[in-house]
């Protein structure tokens, strides 16, 4: 009989126990979930900005023959397409960025051959693409040309 006492003492303490422990766990996902809320996820618009620099940098590095920074800035831009896909996944206009695909595949063909006119032509294509994506999402007034001027002073894109 004492043996059952105690057993039923036991389980009541454990299951006590155990509903503080998920009382404990519940305010922290509850804090947790508020601090996930009040983190800054960039919006949209910060990422189109961000590739709008790497396809002007890109442009400068291509036309200069500086192949590796090339590499480099086509790599940014399908990173920061990557994280739209990631952090923009409430955007409608996120469903367009997969056509952007072949246009990125075929310049990132042309700086490894390393062949500047290629490049050229692979790099209209792939403005014109980010031009073709802006009037399927209703964005036809952000239309993006070649760059005419070097979008930074103090970068050099020409090899020495």
């Amino acid at each position: 009989m004492n043996k059952i006492i105690v057993s039923l003492l036991f389980l009541i303490i454990l299951i006590g126990c155990q509903q503080a422990n998920n009382k404990a766990m519940q305010t922290q996902i509850d804090s947790l979930q508020l601090q996930l809320k009040k983190t800054y996820k960039p919006g949209f618009g910060e990422f189109m900005s961000s590739i709008q620099i790497h396809h002007e940098k890109l442009w400068f590095a291509g036309i200069n023959e500086n192949w590796k920074l090339a590499d480099f800035e086509i790599n940014e831009i399908k990173e920061t397409l990557d994280d739209i896909q990631d952090y923009c996944t409430d955007r409608p206009e996120t469903k367009s960025i997969a056509m952007i695909n072949l246009p990125i595949d075929s310049i990132s063909h042309t700086i490894q051959q390393k062949n500047t006119m290629q490049f050229k032509t692979a790099f209209i294509f792939l403005t014109n693409t980010c031009n073709t994506c802006h009037q399927a999402t209703v964005h036809e007034f952000n239309k993006i040309k070649i760059p005419e001027t070097v979008p930074f002073s103090n970068q050099e894109f020409k090899l020495k």
